[in-house]
């Protein structure tokens, strides 16, 4: 009974010990989770900026245009995101951005550029369905009173699609937060690679790193769906109505 008791007060203090350890590296893997947030919001916004032309042009364009859209787009979906990250970084070359307070390095600027152009493919077929959702009565009682046809879309018909594409950007965002962790390919330590880092200095901390950056992501995740509920429940249109 004394040597199963020694045991478990080994453990429990291995464990304490381990605990200390990952709090001793907060600070450190704090900057991995600014990085993965930045990461995140900059691919989403330029998701947004080049999927919602994109969708439109898909619902409203046609000839060579729609044709190259809808081309560009199939590839970006069909290729591992790693593939472009690569492509981007070590093909292109893109070079860093002196944004005048702080500068990119070339490696960010590739990680928002390939996370932001695969989120793009993605956000565009939102935009794509809940464009093509909204009633075409809609765009011809935009005519009827004397706008014209691209005043019609803008005025009449987005504001109804950046409603209904609310849950569907929902499932976007987590998507891109999660598509973060693979920036480790081009040299980037976000919150993943910083925590394996970590684990790997001190292989018996792995459980306890782990539940840290789960934790880490779950705030992320659960604060971001929360606040889009919130945007999804305040602007939604009222059943039975179409505007």
């Amino acid at each position: 009974m004394a040597m199963t008791d020694g045991f478990a007060t080994l453990a429990f203090v291995g464990e304490a010990a381990d605990w200390e350890f990952v709090a001793r590296n907060a600070d450190y893997l704090g900057v991995g989770a600014l990085l993965t947030i930045g990461l995140t919001v900059a691919s989403i916004l330029l998701g947004f900026i080049v999927g919602f032309p994109a969708g439109a042009i898909e619902v409203y364009g046609d000839g060579v245009l729609k044709r190259t859209v809808t081309t560009v787009g199939v590839v970006l979906r069909g290729t591992p995101i790693v593939v472009i990250l690569i492509v981007m970084y070590f093909v292109v070359g893109v070079p860093q951005v002196n944004l005048g307070i702080a500068s990119l390095s070339s490696a960010v600027v590739a990680g928002i550029l390939g996370l932001g152009l695969r989120s793009a493919a993605y956000q565009s077929q939102i935009f794509r369905a809940s464009l093509a959702s909204v009633d075409d009565g809609q765009l011809e009682a935009g005519r009827s009173i004397g706008l014209s046809r691209f005043d019609a879309v803008r005025y009449v018909v987005v504001p109804q699609a950046l409603r209904r594409s609310i849950p569907g950007f929902q499932n976007e965002f987590t998507i891109v937060l999660k598509d973060t962790s693979i920036v480790f390919a081009i040299g980037l330590a976000e919150l993943l690679t910083r925590g394996y880092d970590l684990f790997s200095e001190r292989t018996t901390a792995v459980l306890e790193v782990i539940l840290f950056i789960s934790a880490i992501y779950f705030v992320l995740t659960f604060t971001t769906n929360r606040a889009l509920d919130y945007l999804g429940d305040r602007y939604a249109l009222p059943e039975g109505e179409s505007a």
